[in-house]
């Protein structure tokens, strides 16, 4: 799996959800990508099958793995932070023995749950993050433990990739790019995922301005017709990649107009397409994502 070319395709791990780490490999290889998007809890479960670091590292020789994902709720406080900076040194050693480049960091709550009681003005008794703070204070607090994340990566030899989701308050490419330069870090990018700039209000004419140096990757996936409000990234995104709202090529080519040309991955969340024959599933995203990035 090439490491030079540009414009890579990648597998998303989540297109073989119920799949091991090594199936998507195989997927990887025998449909024509050019490497994998990771997913950690798969790493984590074949190491805990009781295979050894070694032999992860030997699983993943001459793959190409540019990222991994990923660490959430990136902007905990007190007692909760301790706990993510412990997450974000297990992630990151994992990262380093797979050979990842990056590991993917979200914004938080994780939880839609917390955002929706919060909105309802009902006890969220669910981690809620900085949902009762000013947004002064959540770019400020968020960018903070943002630097101290980049500066542990970058003991690992690596880069953290930022991604606002959707229904949390820094949820727009405008907030995320305010918290990088808050950050002010050279280890620290972000990854433009078509749903959450969708479901966030953020439009192609919004990607196509970026500076292509901020973006790391692309997430190519879709949407259900989306009305406002706090979207629910489990009903919205089960769909087939092509056959949603979102007009991926109008996406993609805002992409390009950045001059960017690194990675695309095809993140799936359709049920439907997870429980099918995932080689289909994966040749056809290839041939979907070849046409609009290659085509």
């Amino acid at each position: 799996m090439t490491m030079t070319k540009t414009n890579q395709l990648l597998l998303h791990s989540l297109v073989a959800k119920h799949s091991t780490l090594a199936i998507d490999l195989d997927i990887a290889e025998k449909i024509g990508f050019d490497g994998i998007e990771a997913s950690a809890a798969k790493l984590a479960a074949f190491l805990q099958a009781g295979f050894s670091e070694a032999e992860l590292a030997t699983l993943l020789r001459g793959v190409n793995v540019p990222g991994m994902g990923f660490l959430i709720d990136i902007e905990r406080q007190g007692e909760a932070k301790k706990q993510l900076m412990q997450e974000a040194e297990k992630l990151f050693r994992l990262a380093s023995v797979a050979g990842a480049k990056g590991v993917q960091v979200l914004t938080g709550p994780v939880n839609v749950e917390a955002v929706l009681r919060h909105e309802a003005g009902r006890p969220a008794n669910l981690y809620s993050g900085l949902l009762n703070r000013t947004l002064k204070e959540q770019i400020a607090l968020t960018a903070r433990n943002l630097s101290e994340i980049a500066d542990l990566a970058r003991s690992y030899g690596l880069l953290v990739y930022l991604e606002a989701l959707s229904w949390t308050p820094l949820n727009t490419i405008e907030k995320q790019l305010m918290i990088i330069e808050s950050a002010a870090r050279d280890n620290v990018r972000m990854v433009i995922d078509f749903w959450h700039c969708f479901t966030s209000g953020d439009t192609p004419d919004d990607i196509a301005r970026l500076d292509k140096d901020i973006i790391y990757g692309v997430h190519v996936c879709d949407s259900l017709a989306f009305s406002g409000g706090v979207p629910n990234e489990v009903v919205l995104r089960d769909v087939p990649t092509g056959a949603g709202v979102i007009d991926l090529k109008l996406w993609a080519d805002a992409v390009k107009a950045t001059g960017y040309d690194g990675w695309w991955s095809c993140e799936l969340f359709c049920r439907k397409q997870q429980q099918q024959n995932s080689y289909e599933v994966a040749r056809g995203l290839h041939a979907l994502m070849s046409k609009l990035v290659l085509g």
